[in-house]
């Protein structure tokens, strides 16, 4: 065994310093919109596992990740997968299976999202069916849903704009009343609540994402969470190869296996022995994480409630040091049940013109800065024949006058005031 002081020596001091915003330069270093919050606490942990630990793919660090995340998140069951695109690949699948939903039903999803977020319905053989949006929240406008379900609607696909959730109180209804499911793509919102509540307690399952970019980050990876055990039980089959056996950690150690009958006549139409490791109930794919990820992901969550107010505050100085001293910009509405984790900063501004000219001069003083994902996702080629772009005004705008900067952690005073500083000397 290799000790951890010994660990702690070698990696101790060679964490990039710009990870955690304590070497920041003004105009030298870039102001990155997002990055890990990290500190030498997860590069400890991750060699740990990695040289000590007794699995490499996802195993007992993997298995406490996901117990600690269902915890804190108030939700009865989590599954770690290697990213946050695979949690929701692995999230539609299983609830088509489980609902038993059919080739040709329908989700709802807004057309300013996540390329993943609606190209695992497809990949899933189900239509997406899109809704414009409203412009001062950026979400999807509650009446175009209303108008676009019908008896083929299986479930609304939500995706909070950078962590900001639209009314939830009318879309749970309007789906209750629909006699739909609501789900969550919750990658951009870990930790976002409304009156109280975590988002994804509005919903039957939800993904969510540990990119370097989002709220807490083991490097890749992503978690899929339900409150129902026979559709984790699926997600699960699902992510490992499809098969039914669904030990985890040191029970794969086990010689019957957790159920205490590992070999057993487990197939139907074959009259052996089979181990039960090597039977397949669903087609899956592999999309383990690593167990040093799992490692990263325990010291992140302890890190959860400092990165949540430091988000928040990022959020709140950026957005007032732009939208109270430039006109023609304004931040996004929030609704005032609303307890948004920010992802970003977004800024609607007044013209294309404006927009452009604003990106230019963050990025020329090295201001990191983001469209807002795909803009209108029917402008892009690979989802070019899925619907007719124009057919949604609102989202037609978003490339031309949308953008946001980061509400990241690792952001200090003096990051605010080279901000400050270049929005300062900025002229239109």
């Amino acid at each position: 065994m290799i000790e951890i002081d010994k660990i702690t020596n070698i990696v101790g001091n060679h964490v990039p310093p710009y990870l955690y915003g304590k070497n920041f330069i003004a105009g030298e270093t870039y102001v990155p919109y997002a990055g890990p919050y990290w500190d030498n606490e997860e590069a400890i942990a991750a060699i740990n596992t990695f040289l000590n630990g007794d699995w490499i793919t996802a195993g007992d660090s993997v298995h406490s990740f996901e117990k600690e995340f269902a915890r804190k998140f108030h939700t009865k069951y989590a599954l770690m997968v290697n990213s946050g695109s695979s949690a929701n690949l692995v999230m539609i699948g299983a609830l088509k299976k489980y609902f038993r939903w059919e080739n040709g039903d329908e989700i709802i999803v807004s057309p300013v999202a996540f390329p993943t977020t609606i190209s695992v319905i497809v990949q899933n053989r189900l239509v997406p069916v899109f809704v414009d949006i409203e412009w001062d929240t950026l979400n999807f406008d509650l009446q175009c849903i209303k108008d676009k379900i019908n008896d083929r609607t299986r479930a609304v696909f939500l995706s909070p704009v950078l962590g900001n959730p639209p009314d939830m109180d009318d879309l749970t209804q309007l789906c209750e009343r629909a006699d739909i499911k609501l789900i969550a793509d919750n990658c951009d919102s870990l930790g976002s609540k409304w009156d109280g509540k975590y988002l994804t307690e509005y919903c039957v399952a939800q993904s969510n994402s540990f990119y370097p970019a989002h709220h807490i980050s083991t490097g890749e990876g992503g978690m899929i969470c339900t409150d129902d055990a026979k559709l984790m039980k699926i997600m699960v089959s699902m992510a490992w190869w499809g098969r039914d056996c669904v030990c985890v950690g040191k029970d794969n150690l086990l010689k019957d296996g957790s159920c205490g009958a590992r070999f057993g006549k487990w197939l139907e139409f074959y009259d052996g022995i089979v181990d039960h490791k090597y039977v397949f109930s669903n087609m899956g794919y592999n999309l383990k994480p690593l167990d040093l990820q799992g490692a990263i992901g325990l010291v992140q969550l302890k890190k959860f409630d400092d990165i949540e107010y430091r988000r928040k505050r990022s959020k709140m100085i950026i957005t007032s040091l732009i939208v109270d001293r430039i006109k023609g910009v304004q931040g996004v509405k929030k609704y005032d049940k609303a307890d948004v984790c920010w992802f970003g900063t977004p800024f609607i501004c007044e013209s294309k013109e404006l927009k452009m000219a604003l990106v230019k001069h963050f990025e020329d003083n090295k201001i990191q800065t983001r469209n807002y994902f795909s803009g209108n996702i029917l402008f892009h080629p690979g989802y070019f024949d899925l619907d007719n772009y124009w057919e949604y005004p609102n989202a037609m705008k978003v490339l031309d006058k949308v953008f946001f900067l980061g509400a990241a952690p690792h952001y200090e005073d003096k990051v605010f005031d080279y901000v400050n500083e270049v929005v300062k000397y900025f002229k239109f």
